[in-house]
C-alpha cells in the first residue's frame, strides 16, 4: 500500500503544480535570427498568439497589458485571443499598448466560437474534430485591430515599412477549421509586388502550422513563418518535451525555431507556445506559458 500512497502524493503534487501553479508562470522566449539584407538595422518582433483570455483572468491580462515595455518594433499576433463569449472586451483594452505599434493578425477558431467541453484524452488520437456551437462577435475584434492599424491578414497579404525596411506580409485564416486559402498565398504576393514596393524580407502569418500551410509559405517565397496553435504540447515530458500538437507538425516543432525547405530555399518557421488554454482545460505541464521576441538580425 506505501507505493499507493505515494503515487496518489506525487500525482497531487503534480496536479497542483500544473494547475495552480505552472499555468500562471508566463515568461518572455528571446531569440535572434539572421534574416535581413546585410547593413539592415535590427527589428524586435514580438509575437503573441493563444491568449485564450477569459474576463477573470486578471493576471494574465496585466501581464499582456505590459508587453508593450519590451518596445517592439513589429507586433505579430497568431490567434485565438479569446477563451470566453465575453473576452473581446477585456483582450482589446489588454492588447491597447499594443495596438499602438504596427501590427499584423490572423484568427484562431477560438476568435469564432466560444469554448466547448471535450475530452482531453481525444487529443492524443490526432489532432481534434471540427465541432461549434456558440459564434463569436469576431467582426468586433478584427475591427478593434483594424482600427487600430494592424494588418488583417486572414487569406489576405499586406505591406509595412518597420525602421525603413519594407516588409511584405502573407497570411491564411485558421486551417485547424479549413478556412485557409493556400491559393492566395501566391497570388497575394505577386498582386501586391506588381502595384507596391518590392520588399526587404517577407513574413507569412497562420494560426495552425499545418504542413500543408508550411510547404505553401514556403513555395510562395516567405522568409519567416509565424504560427501558434500548438500550445507547445501544453502538457509535456521533461526532458523530452511535447507529445501531441493538435495538428500535423511534429511534435518536436511544437514550439520555438525550425528551418523548412520544400521549395528553391529556406523558410523559418517560428511557433509560440501561447499564454493560455481553454477554461475546460486549465493545465501547464513542463510547458510554461510565453510570447517570443525574437531580434532580426542583418545576414553576415
Amino acid at each position: 500500500m506505501a507505493w499507493l500512497w505515494a503515487l496518489i502524493i506525487v500525482s497531487a503534487v503534480l496536479a497542483i503544480w500544473a494547475i495552480g501553479i505552472e499555468r500562471h508562470l508566463y515568461v518572455i522566449r528571446r531569440e535572434s535570427i539572421k534574416v535581413l539584407p546585410a547593413g539592415s538595422p535590427p527589428i524586435k518582433v514580438l509575437h503573441i498568439g493563444d491568449l485564450h483570455v477569459a474576463p477573470w483572468q486578471k493576471r494574465k491580462l496585466r501581464f499582456i497589458g505590459k508587453l508593450a515595455k519590451l518596445a517592439p518594433d513589429l507586433v505579430i499576433d497568431t490567434g485565438d485571443n479569446l477563451g470566453h463569449r465575453a473576452a473581446i472586451g477585456p483582450t482589446l483594452t489588454a492588447l491597447k499598448p499594443l495596438l499602438e505599434i504596427t501590427g499584423a493578425f490572423v484568427n484562431g477558431s477560438n476568435d469564432y466560437h466560444a469554448p466547448e467541453l471535450r475530452n482531453p484524452l481525444r487529443y492524443l488520437r490526432g489532432p481534434s474534430e471540427v465541432g461549434h456551437s456558440e459564434k463569436l462577435d469576431t467582426t468586433r475584434l478584427v475591427s478593434g485591430f483594424m482600427s487600430a492599424g494592424w494588418l488583417n491578414l486572414n487569406n489576405f497579404a499586406g505591406q509595412a515599412v518597420v525602421k525603413g525596411l519594407h516588409i511584405n506580409f502573407v497570411g491564411v485564416d485558421d486551417a485547424h477549421d479549413g478556412l485557409e486559402n493556400l491559393v492566395s498565398i501566391r497570388s497575394n504576393l505577386e498582386a501586391g509586388a506588381k502595384t507596391k514596393i518590392a520588399g526587404d524580407l517577407t513574413i507569412g502569418v497562420s494560426h495552425a502550422p499545418y504542413l500543408r500551410v508550411i510547404e505553401a509559405m514556403n513555395h510562395a517565397g516567405v522568409d519567416l513563418m509565424f504560427a501558434g496553435h500548438t500550445h507547445g504540447g501544453q502538457v509535456c515530458i521533461p526532458g523530452y518535451g511535447a507529445i501531441i500538437t493538435n495538428c500535423d507538425l511534429p511534435a518536436k516543432y511544437a514550439k520555438g525555431l525550425s528551418s523548412w525547405n520544400f521549395g528553391a530555399k529556406t523558410m523559418i518557421l517560428n511557433v509560440v507556445a501561447g499564454l493560455g488554454h481553454s477554461i475546460f482545460a486549465p493545465i501547464r505541464f513542463a510547458c510554461r506559458p510565453e510570447v517570443r521576441l525574437l531580434e532580426l538580425l542583418p545576414k553576415d
